[in-house]
């Protein structure tokens, strides 16, 4: 989940709290009940962050693109220049 979809929600949580409300006394119990949803909010999105982070995929992901970075340049330097030589020829065609 992103993390601007997270906040919205946490903030739409805060409202929603907030109007069922109906006395000023129990603003403070509503306002411990935000803390501790954001809490666990905050620790949910720390968690799938290093999970994703530390993943195998994400790191064979990133061994993968930092190997092979040098030669796709060199695949795609290659492709222009045949897509030039290709032009050229349907010009003079």
């Amino acid at each position: 989940m992103k993390v601007s979809i997270l906040l919205l929600l946490i903030f739409t949580a805060i409202l929603a709290v907030g109007t069922r409300a109906d006395a000023p006394d129990k603003t403070d119990v509503v306002v411990k009940k935000m803390q501790e949803y954001v809490k666990q909010a905050t620790e949910a999105v720390k968690t799938a962050l290093t999970t994703v982070h530390e993943s195998e995929a994400a790191q064979q992901a990133r061994r993968w693109l930092s190997a092979n970075a040098n030669l796709v340049k060199q695949q795609l330097a290659r492709l222009k220049e045949q897509l030039a030589e290709l032009w050229k020829l349907t010009l003079t065609a």
